[in-house]
């Protein structure tokens, strides 16, 4: 039976499964899979010696892969016969999210606007369907965040994100210490690694006079790890658009914070209005805030735990020994997922906006009347920005570099189609030695792409 890349067959019986070692994706309990039903027969006399066996335990999504051989042959006679000499079991075909390997992150010009997460064709239908679907019938009440009212299931996420949040920064001046970064002095791009890579992709000041070549040096700064993001912060979520002459009486903050403040996070620094009572709509664009004075005295936040402190740079200690810096690195990948997790949770109900020309990003309904922007004919728009709605890497960039190839060769250019990329801070834990590799990042890190020796061995790649 032909395999997708993305595909697994897996045999099973009642209390046995085989898996080809020739596979080119194995199981594992953190994927999410899909399963559909197939049939596959062995013959009598064929050698179990080239398969991995896999046992179910409870139910399909938990798999136990076994790593000897005299295991698997314990449960090879367990195997019914059928009478046709054959050995017939029932299987199924298991699908990963993820593909074996996927095309690099797009480089996306200073001139081109973000696409859209949804295309406008289908927004435009949608929202057709939905005023054709509404006529009618009683109006919908407006539900929490829209009303003014947190999304109180969402409020330990938020919590969770600004511990998480503290917890990257701090380990990523810590790794900084024990994995060499590389940041090139005229543009945006780093490599991690002892020496930069030699590709010439230098965009920045006087690069066609170095043929695109960067001009490496060492970077201990978490910043151009994990890129912050500001965005301002919003007193009131449901009141009045800021306008071009408040944009320097209103604070700014990390574009995540703001968007945890808004989920349920109280900072005294940054306070913001929590409303009790769901907002009375008068028009599309004007509400009216409902009487609070019969509710009694409002009850401590349950959900309050201790937020982090980032640490000084000064006080931040090297890892002293490899299994520290292994385990920092754990924790450190632990963290990043957390963070982009709960970030893609709490922009499910809490809009993000995003310019489509430049980084400028919003937490709130609709994005502010500031004309700062300065992208690509700003002139023509007098500086006013271009909202659309944000996706989880506009307001959290993962920031790719080059993956580095488990033998620790340094990277070629002739052989610049054969590697992977992957975000900086994922290749740093990598790189200090973590044991688990999130999923998702495998298809563009290029794993199980074979490096060819020499030039002269690439050009035979078909």
């Amino acid at each position: 039976m032909p395999l997708m890349a993305a595909e697994v067959l897996l045999v099973r019986s009642s209390s046995c499964s085989l898996l080809p070692s020739s596979s080119p994706f194995i199981p594992s309990s953190s994927n999410q899979m899909r399963t559909s039903p197939c049939r596959c027969l062995l013959p009598r006399g064929a050698p179990l010696s080239g398969f991995f066996g896999c046992r179910l335990t409870n139910s399909s999504s938990t798999i136990n892969l076994f790593s000897t051989k005299e295991e698997l042959s314990a449960y090879a006679p367990k195997l019914r016969w059928k009478r046709t000499g054959g050995r017939h079991i029932s299987g199924m075909v298991i699908k990963c999210n993820y593909p074996q390997n996927a095309d690099l992150p797009r480089y996306y010009s200073k001139k081109e606007k973000k696409p859209f997460p949804v295309p406008i064709v289908e927004l435009r239908r949608a929202a057709r369907e939905r005023i054709k679907n509404a006529k009618g019938k009683p109006r919908i009440p407006t539900l929490p965040p829209r009303n003014g009212m947190l999304v109180k299931s969402l409020i330990p996420v938020a919590y969770e994100v600004m511990n998480a949040r503290v917890t990257l920064i701090n380990n990523l001046k810590r790794l900084l210490k024990a994995v060499p970064v590389q940041a090139c002095k005229y543009c945006n791009e780093i490599h991690v690694g002892s020496i930069g890579h030699p590709f010439k992709s230098c965009r920045g000041l006087y690069s066609n006079r170095r043929n695109g070549t960067h001009d490496w040096t060492r970077t201990f700064s978490s910043e151009d790890i994990f890129v912050s993001l500001e965005c301002f912060h919003l007193s009131d979520r449901l009141g009045p658009r800021i306008t071009h002459q408040e944009r320097f009486s209103v604070p700014r903050a990390p574009a995540i914070v703001e968007l945890c403040i808004q989920a349920g996070v109280d900072l005294p620094d940054l306070p913001t209005k929590r409303r009790r009572k769901p907002v009375i709509r008068v028009g599309r664009k004007e509400i009216i805030d409902a009487n609070e004075d019969d509710l009694p005295e409002p009850k401590p936040n349950k959900h309050e735990v201790p937020i982090l402190d980032i640490l000084p740079d000064e006080d931040v200690v090297a890892p002293l020994s490899p299994e520290e810096t292994a385990q920092l690195a754990d924790e450190t990948i632990k963290a990043w997922e957390t963070v982009r997790q709960g970030v893609a949770r709490l922009m499910r109900k809490y809009t993000v906006r995003v310019c489509g020309y430049c980084p400028e990003v919003h937490v709130g309904p609709t994005g502010h009347k500031a004309q700062n922007c300065g992208a690509h004919k700003h002139q023509q728009r007098n500086g006013q920005h271009g909202w659309q709605a944000a996706v989880l890497d506009n307001l959290f960039p993962p920031r790719y570099v080059w993956h580095m190839p488990e033998s620790g060769e340094e990277l070629k250019r002739e052989l610049k189609n054969f590697y992977g990329q992957a975000p900086a801070v994922v290749e740093m834990c990598v790189q200090a030695g973590c044991t688990t590799i999130p999923d998702e990042y495998k298809s563009t890190m290029r794993l199980n792409v074979g490096i060819p020796a020499s030039l002269k061995e690439a050009e035979m790649v078909v």
